[in-house]
């Protein structure tokens, strides 16, 4: 087998915590011996141990003249757990191959450099593409004031609607797409939608997926005037997920404490034109570590997300489905450009068949 066929494997097990590690990266690891795999890990929630060491604990003493394929490079500080550099060099390891470099600019490099230093041969980015976007939303908050990686998830018939006239849009896409949006939520540390969307559908915003535990996201509500009611299904759930409500500056102070009292959590942001400063907000989402937010709103809100600039990957799914008429519910409202030079385009971009459906994903930054 190859280094990028035992890579891969770490990739493997890396997914299986996405969801649940953050505000740490998901990374996966695997010890190979005279060409045989002899031990695997992950690292599976923050606070407890790292990948490598998971993998070395299953390899046991096995681990001796060994190469460690790790997906994201050795740590070689102090947190909540020793650091891997050092339970490498215990171990008897010589040969780390590491998939991507620590983003964190403070510390890349360092357990790379720490690990040659000590004899070790050190071996850098294999498959380093895809352990970088298995990361993706880490890498953004570290590099960038810790502000969330964004993620816009659309829904729509081919003629662009995301509801009829009259506002029903249950189902548009099929069950394969939706499970697939559900799998995205529980990745993500945060949901967000607009007051038009809980009032309209009281949508309980929980991840959902057959035959696997699943960590709720965050519930993230823009309510500019605290409009929404305190028998809201997301304030009676059986979850552990934060609510998080949005509001505008002047709210009387009535309203605020009938939402408290639901436990939620309130967060005020200026007026941005017609609507609240979305910038503003992901700051303060970055600073409760918040490392990534999907978006599911409907028109009003993904159209000023997308002219806010937050938004870094786009989720399009497009049904085979097309209303015929003018009058169904756009997927994005407000003004748009007025040259087609000056459209939002997609880079990167992918397109995944689900059944009938069709994800089209890419990013715009």
């Amino acid at each position: 087998m190859t280094h990028a066929d035992h890579m891969r494997e770490a990739i493997g097990l890396a997914e299986q915590a996405k969801g649940f590690t953050s505000p740490n990266p998901c990374v996966g690891a695997v010890v190979v011996n005279n060409g045989r795999v002899v031990g695997r890990g992950f690292h599976r929630a923050a606070g407890l141990p790292h990948a490598e060491v998971e993998a070395i604990n299953d390899a046991g003493a096995r681990t001796v003249g060994a190469t460690i394929y790790v997906t994201l490079e050795p740590c070689n500080h102090f947190g909540k757990t020793p650091p891997c550099t050092q339970q490498i060099i215990k171990a008897g390891i010589t040969r780390v191959v590491v998939g991507c470099k620590d983003p964190n600019p403070f510390v890349t490099g360092n357990g790379i450099q720490h690990l040659r230093e000590t004899g070790i041969t050190v071996e850098t980015g294999v498959l380093e593409k895809e352990c970088q976007v298995l990361i993706e939303d880490f890498i953004w908050y570290i590099q960038n004031d810790k502000h969330p990686f964004v993620i816009l998830k659309c829904a729509a018939t081919l003629d662009g609607r995301i509801a009829t006239s009259s506002g029903d849009s249950k189902w548009i896409t099929g069950e394969s797409a939706r499970a697939y949006g559900h799998r995205i939520r529980h990745e993500v540390d945060g949901i967000l939608i607009g007051s038009g969307t809980l009032h309209a559908d009281n949508p309980s915003l929980t991840a959902r997926v057959a035959g696997k535990q699943t960590k709720d996201p965050a519930r993230i509500i823009l309510d500019t005037h605290l409009s929404i009611s305190d028998q809201a299904r997301v304030f009676h759930l059986d979850s552990k997920a934060k609510n998080i409500v949005v509001h505008g500056p002047g709210v009387p102070e009535k309203r605020k404490s009938r939402i408290k009292d639901q436990g939620a959590i309130l967060i005020e942001t200026a007026i941005r034109g017609p609507g609240l400063d979305l910038n503003e907000l992901m700051i303060k989402l970055g600073q409760m570590s918040l490392l990534s937010v999907l978006i599911e709103g409907g028109g009003t809100v993904s159209g000023a997300a997308l002219k806010a600039g937050i938004v870094n990957k786009m989720l399009y799914f497009l049904a085979p489905k097309f209303l015929g008429g003018s009058d169904g519910v756009p997927v994005f409202k407000g003004a748009g450009p007025d040259l087609i030079k000056d459209a939002f385009s997609l880079k990167e971009m992918d397109v995944l068949r689900l059944d009938n459906d069709l994800l089209i994903q890419g990013y715009l930054k």
